[in-house]
């Protein structure tokens, strides 16, 4: 899509976000910049920085409403088997869920919008930064680190909706890999040469943020990791390593972060879905959402309004150990005669929904790493060692299994899907390993209860409007069967 403004300010990002289904925080921003304006100072692209990430909280990417929203948080679960669409929805998905969507859906065109205005603002947040390298060296690598690992980051979550075939060295098409502000006509790059730009871009932030000027995140503190440092850019590459099918790379990726951060300690365990500061909370990246800022999860369960649009399918709710794990408390509730989702309740004690949206945590690297340890003959033990691992800081009274094969592969596959429930991974895990989803408890909301490998709806269709408004992209690069 074409960009004409940029916005560089936190209330600018805060004027879209939806709060309930009939408010809406109308704030005029500080700062528009035109797109053609210069920074004169290094201190100007951290100001852009700030910009950039903010811009994760709009109600297309990790924000939520009562519309169509939230398709990096909450949506791959509500597409997937994990959640089962209940009769308080108010049927704002209904196309996204059924996996009944065309080229026109106005939900996809905004997360396709939300995606590159991210990408816009980090290009720039680069654009005429070299210039200013000697001003404060360690300043620069920290501004242009983590601005090129946004734009990595970004575009690989692109991928995971708009592409078909995600291995390393697919000849299908992906997606624009935009390396300038208002690049308007780019057209669809293979899968590869997405996978090229995306490995570049973090190579060449890995290297910079390895020498700044300050610490880009406090040190040791695991329970608020607003921005990217170098432990998030290797969970950044352990991700897309298992995603492009490059398992030994994975591992190497998943081993440098779990080698520095910890898992939380059972008992501090809830403290990570309340935004407490207790003990190790074991995040890695979180974007953070404040008062007047959205909600990440009111798609799933409307906290302060007290409605449930999604409750955990039978399936998945039935998989937890309910006396001895942990997790189980700290991801439902029964709330009068329904269970419902409650990692997203609030912060503390407060039920308002606005909570800190956690992209990456280190248990996501134990099984990244022992799923990648499946991939690599020989390694089942080291699989099954992180398996075990992960379920002993969960499961009081956990005793280690012994499992080998499909039977270890198939424990990694649940223990993810428990691990990660409603953290954005369920559909695109299903996608990623060519599997059928089937829908336990399809309810009488969905109208389509399984999608089998292969189906057209696992690949998003190109919106209409960067078709129209690309002239490098036309009808014969549109996704197959759209």
């Amino acid at each position: 899509m074409k960009f004409k403004y940029v916005i560089l300010s936190l209330a600018m990002v805060s004027a879209s976000m939806l709060i309930s289904c009939n408010d809406v925080i109308d704030i005029e921003p500080e700062f528009v910049l035109d797109g053609t304006q210069r920074f004169k100072s290094l201190d100007d692209y951290e100001f852009s920085l700030i910009g950039t990430y903010a811009q994760f909280r709009s109600t297309a990417y990790y924000g939520n409403a009562s519309g169509p929203a939230g398709g990096f948080s909450t949506m791959p679960d509500m597409m997937s088997d994990n959640l089962t669409e209940t009769g308080e929805s108010l049927a704002n998905f209904r196309q996204l869920v059924n996996w009944d969507y065309a080229s026109d859906n106005g939900a996809i065109e905004g997360l396709w919008t939300a995606a590159y205005r991210i990408i816009a603002q980090a290009n720039v947040t680069l654009r005429g930064i070299d210039e200013f390298a000697s001003e404060n060296p360690g300043q620069y690598n920290r501004i242009k680190g983590q601005a090129l690992a946004i734009r990595a980051y970004v575009h690989f979550d692109l991928l995971r909706y708009f592409a078909d075939d995600l291995g390393v060295n697919s000849t299908t098409l992906g997606v624009p890999y935009k390396t300038e502000f208002n690049q308007d006509n780019i057209a669809r790059p293979t899968v590869a040469q997405t996978w090229q730009g995306i490995f570049a871009d973090l190579a060449d932030a890995r290297a910079l943020l390895g020498d700044v000027d300050r610490t880009v995140n406090s040190s040791g503190n695991f329970s608020l990791r607003a921005n990217i440092d170098l432990i998030t850019v290797d969970a950044i590459l352990a991700r897309a390593y298992l995603y492009s099918r490059q398992y030994d790379q994975a591992v190497t990726a998943a081993t440098s972060v779990i080698n520095q951060v910890p898992l939380a300690p059972r008992q501090s365990f809830g403290a990570i879905w309340r935004d407490e500061n207790i003990g190790s909370n074991e995040l890695i990246w979180s974007i953070p959402f404040n008062s007047g800022e959205g909600t990440p999860a009111a798609n799933v369960y409307f906290a302060s309004g007290n409605r449930s649009s999604f409750r955990p399918s039978s399936e998945v709710y039935g998989q937890y150990d309910q006396v001895n794990d942990i997790r189980f408390a700290s991801y439902f509730q029964r709330v009068g005669n329904r269970d419902v989702v409650s990692k997203y309740l609030g912060k503390g004690n407060l039920r308002d929904g606005i909570v800190n949206w956690k992209v990456i945590r280190v248990s996501e690297m134990y099984l990244i790493r022992a799923e990648a340890y499946t991939n690599i003959p020989g390694n089942d033990l080291n699989a099954l060692a992180d398996l075990n691992s992960l379920r002993t800081a969960r499961i009081a009274g956990y005793v280690p299994a012994v499992l080998v094969g499909q039977g270890l592969r198939d424990a990694i596959e649940l223990e993810r899907r428990k691990e990660l429930f409603v953290e954005g991974h369920r559909f695109f895990d299903v996608k990623r390993t060519d599997r059928n989803l089937v829908r336990s408890d399809c309810g009488t909301n969905f109208t389509s209860c399984s999608l089998v490998s292969g189906n057209r709806a696992w690949v998003w269709p190109i919106p209409i409007g960067e078709i129209i408004a690309n002239d490098l992209i036309n009808d014969e690069d549109q996704n197959p069967g759209y």
